[in-house]
C-alpha cells in the first residue's frame, strides 16, 4: 500500500497509489494523510478497499509531503551520536 499526498502546495489531497501507479482518490475515505490517520486501525481497514471503486486522479499531479501537518520533527545526526549519549 502506497499512500500519497498530491496537488497545488498546502492544498494537499490523500491519495493511494494502485497496481498500475496511478493515483486514487482517498478524500472520501480521509480528510488527510497525518499522524491521527497513520493508527493501525485506520491503516487496516485502508488496506482492505478495492482501489478499483476508488476515483481516479486524472492527468499528472504534484506529489506533495508524505505526511501533513508534522509538529515536530526531532534527528540526530551519526556524527554527534558521541554527544547524544553525554547528554543523557
Amino acid at each position: 500500500m502506497k499512500l500519497v499526498r498530491y496537488r497545488l502546495p498546502h492544498q494537499e489531497k490523500p491519495g493511494i497509489l494502485d497496481s498500475d501507479g496511478q493515483i486514487r482518490d482517498l478524500s472520501g475515505k480521509v480528510p488527510d494523510i497525518t499522524g491521527e490517520y497513520l493508527s493501525p486501525a485506520t491503516l487496516a481497514s485502508l488496506k482492505g478497499l478495492d482501489l478499483t471503486k476508488l476515483p481516479l486522479v486524472p492527468g499528472k499531479s504534484r506529489f506533495g509531503p508524505c505526511v501533513g501537518r508534522v509538529g515536530k520533527f526531532v534527528c540526530i545526526g551519526l556524527n554527534y551520536a558521541d554527544h547524544a549519549v553525554g547528554a543523557s
